[in-house]
């Protein structure tokens, strides 16, 4: 389903978890930062900037990470997957032309931009960006699953 998406933000709802997607405003540089290295990747005008909140959370919370990213270019820290904090990140986030939503990995571990920790319920999920707009697939009627716009 083609959803289309200015400078609004889309909220995707499950019943107890979310994604809130944005797009990039203009061509910048992410910085991805692992224990052991830094990788830059390039994200375009119009990519997606998607935050996951695997267990709810507040929307004014997800908001500011996203803002974080699309307008100030804040760099992203990658945790080892053993690394205790990975348990107290109640919300990560992802940028790039396509993001798939999965629930077997570990939250703040993966510098590979393409995919975000989610709950079960969003896992089904993918999201591209598409001129004016994000293709969603995976949302089929009937699912406990809900979109709007903040």
């Amino acid at each position: 389903m083609k959803i289309p998406l200015g400078s609004d933000l889309l909220l995707i709802k499950g019943s107890s978890s979310f994604l809130l997607v944005g797009k990039a405003d203009e061509l910048f540089v992410l910085c991805i930062e692992t224990s052991d290295r830094e990788v830059c990747q390039t994200v375009e005008k119009g990519d997606l900037i998607v935050v996951s909140a695997p267990e709810g959370g507040e929307i004014d919370q997800a908001r500011m990470i996203l803002e974080l990213v699309r307008t100030y270019h804040q760099p992203l820290l990658v945790l080892p997957k053993k690394h205790p904090g990975t348990k107290r990140l109640k919300m990560v986030v992802s940028a790039g032309p396509d993001i798939v939503p999965r629930c077997d990995i570990v939250r703040g571990t993966h510098p590979e931009q393409n995919v975000i920790c989610a709950s079960d319920e969003l896992s089904k999920i993918s999201l591209y960006a598409c001129d004016g707009g994000v293709i969603a697939e995976g949302i089929e009627s009937g699912d406990d699953i809900y979109t709007s716009y903040v």
